[in-house]
């Protein structure tokens, strides 16, 4: 059975080792095993020391209380701090950078059990400028980013489960192109201690997985609360089929896949009817650039000061905007986003959920580019929680999430809805 504990579940990991039916130095070697044939293909991981893996896993072993997150191997993007490993941001600039402690999401893993796999490739400072990694399901083509080590090692079964951030579209984006579950919760739910920002309005610790149970799993670990696996809905969802102002930029594969969703969805008993965005809304995507530039130059001012020529010429740019940008801009913008945001909670017209575009359409050929963020990061922009499930594939063969969003902190409500769209769309 070694072969096969890397593809198995967080959940069925957990309870395996904590009744002794494997061991977690089993479930490490397999992942590590596993990683060793497919990480010249995929490239995502950034940093990956077998041996202190191994030892975690030993760790686990011997405890007498094993943590409901027994023996899991999780994958850390590497914009987040780890006492024992490197944390590079994806740059030069940070090139052998030791963290003297661990981010709070890491010491929360660690202490539930958890075995710290490695850390995954990131795009730059968790920006837009890609790094190594290929898309697992066809290694032309872009994982999506700028969590792309996460999203690909879940999806190629390196590790179950991994920790992504999400400013635009970082978590849901690589998550869809993968073919995986990708999970953006309301903003604020987790803690970004020791998780490098990019834009702090924005910023948002997210999760990949296969499969809902996972997401749970790793939340009650980090919320403090007991693990209850998500359970069906009592009754089918309201659903608002929201196709945003950008619909239009989708390619047919996305039309294709939010169609057919709603029409398993209305099968299966939900009431689907339309759902349309107020005009103000259609601003966001413009606006998010503006904020999301300002903040960044107010983060990275000692990297823009003292190490400007390590940074991309993409970064520089989004840098150099946002210094342009005046304050009274950035306020104005901000204003409008926390309008919305407030039309938002009151402004579901009775839906449960909306079903929306995660994704122009399949994952781009070629590596240069990681995707546009447009359909990921209007939802960012208003804190709700979302997630993308793989429900369809594309003309190519190649994954094509959709999207579910719900009003803020009706995220466990959302995980429900999740598993009742998972059938109906099955």
């Amino acid at each position: 059975m070694t072969e096969l504990l890397n593809s198995l579940s967080a959940v069925d990991i957990a309870t395996g080792v904590a009744d002794g039916t494997f061991t977690a130095e089993a479930v490490t070697t397999a992942c590590l095993d596993h990683i060793a044939s497919r990480e010249e293909t995929v490239g995502a991981w950034e940093f990956l020391d077998p041996e202190r893996a191994l030892a975690q896993a030993r760790a686990v072993d011997a405890a007498e209380v094993k943590g409901p997150m027994a023996g899991v191997p999780v994958g850390v993007k590497d914009i987040i701090d780890t006492h024992d490993m490197p944390t590079g941001m994806g740059s030069p600039i940070y090139d052998g950078h030791q963290p003297a402690a661990d981010a709070s999401c890491v010491a929360q893993m660690r202490a539930a059990g958890a075995v710290i796999l490695g850390k995954t490739v990131t795009c730059e400072f968790a920006g837009l400028t890609p790094r190594k990694t290929s898309n697992p399901h066809d290694p032309t083509r872009t994982p999506g980013g700028s969590s792309s080590g996460s999203a690909a090692a879940v999806a190629d079964q390196m590790v179950p489960v991994a920790f992504g951030t999400q400013t635009g579209g970082s978590v849901l984006r690589p998550s869809s192109y993968c073919g995986i579950i990708g999970y953006k919760p309301s903003f604020d739910t987790f803690s970004l201690t020791g998780v490098y920002p990019a834009a702090e309005s924005l910023d948002t610790l997210g999760l990949h997985a296969r499969s809902l149970d996972d997401i749970e799993l790793m939340s009650a670990a980090m919320l403090r609360r007991p693990f209850t696996p998500v359970t069906d809905i009592k009754k089918p969802p309201v659903v608002g089929f929201c196709k945003t102002s950008m619909w239009d930029a989708a390619l047919p594969e996305t039309h294709d896949a939010l169609e057919a969703a709603a029409a398993a969805m209305q099968a299966a008993g939900a009431m689907v009817r339309d759902f349309e965005l107020p005009e103000e809304f259609d601003w966001l995507g413009e606006l998010r650039g503006m904020i999301n530039g300002w903040e960044r130059a107010d983060v990275m001012a000692d990297e823009w000061a003292r190490n400007r020529d390590a940074l991309s010429a993409q970064m520089q740019g989004t840098i150099q905007g946002g210094l342009d940008t005046p304050y009274r801009d950035y306020v104005d913008a901000m204003h409008l986003m926390e309008a919305c945001r407030a039309r938002t909670t009151q402004s579901f017209e009775g839906c449960d959920v909306l079903l929306t575009p995660a994704v122009d359409g399949e994952a781009p050929v070629g590596l240069a580019e990681t995707g546009s963020p447009r359909f990921q990061a209007l939802w960012t922009m208003l804190h709700t929680p979302s997630i993308t499930l793989p429900t369809h594939k594309g003309p190519n063969g190649l994954p094509v999430g959709i999207q579910l969003v719900a009003p803020y902190r009706a995220d466990r409500s959302l995980l429900g809805i999740a598993r009742w769209t998972l059938e109906a769309c099955k």
